[in-house]
C-alpha cells in the first residue's frame, strides 16, 4: 500500500463458502504467504450456489464469516452467473474481477499441483478438433462434462481422473476465461483434505458437501422431534468432525442453527407443481436450459413427485445430470428465459454488489470507485426499488434486470425456510468489521 492508501496488489478468489471451512482458511493463508502485500477480494455466490443448491447460510452471514477469516472484501456474483455450469460460473466470476480494474491475481484451488497440465487443457478446449469431438460425444448421449473430460484426455494425453475431479474442472475453466484477461495472473493452490464430493464426515478434513449432508439429515430428524437445534440430532462424533473441519466462528454459527434456519427443499414442491399445472408446454420451452423435449420429462416428474428429491431422481439422466436439473427448477421458478440469460451473458456482470468487508476492504472500495468500469452497489434501492421490480422486467434497464434476479433469488431462498430471520436485499446493508 502506498502513502496515500492506494492498494498496490489485489488477489481475487471466486468461491461459494457453503460453508466456509478449513480448506478455505488454508487457501487464504497460502495467498498471504505467497503475496504478503496483497489485499483479498472474494467473489461469492449469493442465495444459490453453482449446482443449484440453496446456500446453507444466507449470503450476508457467509460474507461476514469470510471477512472474519481473512478476506478483506466480499462481493456477490450475480445469480445469472453463480447458478450456472462450471464454464459460465468461471467466466462470470473472471469478468467481474476484470471489470473491477484493480485485481492482479486470481487464486484458486485444484486437486493437482501441476498448473501446466491445467493450462494445457484450458488452451485446448476451444480448438476445432476438441469442439468437434465434444459435439460428437454429446450427440452419442454423453453429458457436456463427460464429453469435455473424455475429449481432453484423448487430445491432450492427460489423466482422465485429473479431468473428472471437480476442482480441476473449475480450475481449467478459470484458466480458459483468463486467456482473455492477461492483466490477471493465476495462482494455483493445491487442495488439502477431503475430496470435493466426499460425504464421509469422518475424513481427516470433512468436505463442505459432507457438512451440508450431515446438517440436512439432522434437520429432517429435528422436524420429526421436539428438538430445535440441529446439533441435538447428531452424534458427538459427527459434531467433532464438523468442529474440526471449520474455523471456530463458523462452528459457533453452525452450533446455534435450528431446524427453521436450514433450507428445506420440499417447500419447492407445491409451487413447482402449480407452475406445471398452469403452464403450457410452449411456455416451458422458453425457459433457459429446456431443450430436446426436456419439458415433457420435467413436467411429468414434477407432477408425479411426493418430494422434491423425487423430481431430481426421475428427471436426471446421463445427459442431463442432477445438478443441471436442480438449476433448471430454479430457472422455472424465477421465470428465466433463454433470451434473458443470453442477454445477461452479452452484458456480463454489471455491478459490484458489496456484502461485507473490513478496513482494507473500504480502501479497496475507494480504489474501485475511482477506476472500475462498473458501479458499486452498497444500497439496492439506489439502483432498484421493490416498486420498480414489481412493474415488470420490460421496464427495467439491464443493470436493474440483473439486480432484480438477485433480489428474487434471495426471496426464493427465504421461502425454503420455515422460520426467520428473513433478510432481503432492499433492507440489508453491507457490514464492515475492524481488521
Amino acid at each position: 500500500m502506498d502513502q496515500e492508501g492506494y492498494i498496490m496488489h489485489v488477489t481475487g478468489i471466486i468461491a461459494e463458502y457453503n460453508p466456509f471451512h478449513c480448506g478455505h482458511q488454508y487457501q487464504i493463508r497460502r495467498i498471504r504467504e505467497a503475496i504478503p502485500e496483497s489485499a483479498i477480494i472474494a467473489i461469492m455466490s449469493g442465495s444459490f450456489c453453482q449446482r443449484g443448491q440453496a446456500a446453507m447460510l444466507d449470503k450476508w452471514t457467509r460474507a461476514e464469516l469470510a471477512v472474519r477469516e481473512g478476506c478483506d472484501l466480499v462481493l456477490e456474483l450475480p445469480f445469472v452467473f453463480a447458478c450456472r455450469s462450471a464454464q459460465d460460473f468461471a467466466r462470470g466470476g473472471i469478468r467481474l474481477l476484470q471489470r473491477l480494474s484493480i485485481v492482479h491475481t486470481l487464486a484458486f484451488g485444484a486437486e493437482t499441483d501441476c498448473l501446466t497440465d491445467l493450462q494445457k487443457a484450458a488452451a485446448a478446449i476451444d480448438t476445432t478438433p476438441v469442439q468437434n469431438g465434444i459435439h460428437k460425444k454429446i450427440a452419442a448421449g454423453c453429458s457436456y462434462a463427460a464429453a469435455l473430460s473424455g475429449e481432453l484426455a484423448e487430445r491432450c494425453r492427460l489423466s482422465p481422473l485429473l479431468l473428472r475431479q471437480p476442482n480441476n474442472i473449475l480450475a481449467i475453466e478459470y484458466l480458459r476465461a483468463l486467456s482473455d484477461t492477461p492483466s490477471i495472473q493465476p495462482l494455483l493452490i493445491q487442495r488439502q483434505g477431503a475430496a470435493y464430493h466426499d460425504n464421509d464426515l469422518h475424513a481427516c478434513r470433512a468436505s463442505a458437501s459432507a457438512i451440508r449432508t450431515a446438517l440436512h439429515r439432522a434437520s429432517v430428524l429435528a422436524a420429526q422431534t421436539e428438538g430445535s437445534l440441529l446439533i441435538s440430532q447428531m452424534s458427538a462424533a459427527q459434531c467433532r468432525a464438523i468442529q474440526n473441519a471449520v474455523p471456530s466462528e463458523v462452528w459457533q454459527r453452525i452450533e446455534a442453527l435450528n431446524k427453521n434456519e436450514l433450507p428445506a427443499y420440499d417447500r419447492f414442491l407445491i409451487p413447482l407443481q402449480l407452475l406445471m399445472i398452469r403452464s403450457e408446454l410452449s411456455e416451458l420451452r422458453k425457459t433457459y436450459g429446456i431443450r430436446e423435449g426436456l419439458e415433457y420429462r420435467i413436467k411429468s416428474a414434477v407432477l408425479a413427485a411426493s418430494h422434491t428429491e423425487n423430481i431430481l431422481r426421475s428427471a436426471a439422466t446421463k445427459r442431463y445430470p442432477r445438478s443441471r436439473i436442480q438449476r433448471l427448477l430454479l430457472y422455472l421458478l424465477l421465470g428465466l428465459s433463454e433470451k434473458t440469460i443470453h442477454d445477461m451473458d452479452e452484458y456480463g456482470p454489471l455491478y459490484a454488489r458489496v456484502l461485507a468487508g473490513n478496513a482494507t476492504g473500504r480502501k479497496i472500495l475507494r480504489n474501485m470507485r475511482a477506476i472500475s468500469s462498473i458501479p458499486t452497489v452498497t444500497k439496492t434501492s439506489s439502483f432498484l426499488t421493490s416498486r420498480q421490480r414489481s412493474e415488470g422486467q420490460q421496464h427495467l434497464l439491464p443493470l436493474q434486470r440483473q439486480l432484480s434476479i438477485d433480489t428474487m433469488a434471495t426471496e426464493l431462498r427465504n421461502l425454503l425456510l420455515s422460520g426467520g430471520p428473513f433478510r432481503n436485499d432492499f433492507q440489508q446493508s453491507p457490514r464492515f468489521f475492524p481488521e
